[in-house]
């Protein structure tokens, strides 16, 4: 995923509603009222889960139309755990349409090939700074 674009966050002091921008888009995201936000949009969590599950259904959505199969709609639900030293996600992918067992199994294979599965399923190092004021 050689995405080099940037998103930028904003949080003032109310808690803790933060605006999310990416160039073109903005969206908020909050914590839900009993962690002390006012439930204003998606959590942090919510957001990782929502790029598996968009990018899943992209993925199987453009492999569908390029092998021009009959797929009416697909459906990602992802679910994610913290277990003892590590996170588990869960996709659980449903697709309607005429498709037959071989074609369905080819679909399972081609989830675990998104780009945002590749980034989540290898690992990951993060880069963090902050300057020192003078």
């Amino acid at each position: 995923m050689a995405d080099n674009r940037t998103v930028t966050a904003t949080i003032g002091k109310d808690l803790y509603r933060t605006e999310v921008q990416t160039s073109v888009h903005s969206i908020l995201s909050d914590e839900p009222a009993d962690m002390g936000g006012k439930d204003l949009g998606p959590t942090p969590g919510d957001f990782l889960r929502m790029s598996l599950a968009s990018c899943t259904a992209i993925t199987l959505r453009m492999y569908a139309d390029r092998k021009k199969w009959d797929v009416e709609q697909i459906r990602v639900v992802v679910s994610s755990e913290q277990a003892k030293y590590k996170t588990i996600f869960r996709c659980s992918i449903s697709v309607a349409g005429k498709l037959d067992a071989q074609q369905l199994e080819r679909l399972q294979q081609i989830a675990k090939l998104c780009p945002v599965h590749k980034v989540l399923a290898n690992p990951i190092e993060v880069e963090t700074e902050l300057p020192t004021l003078t």
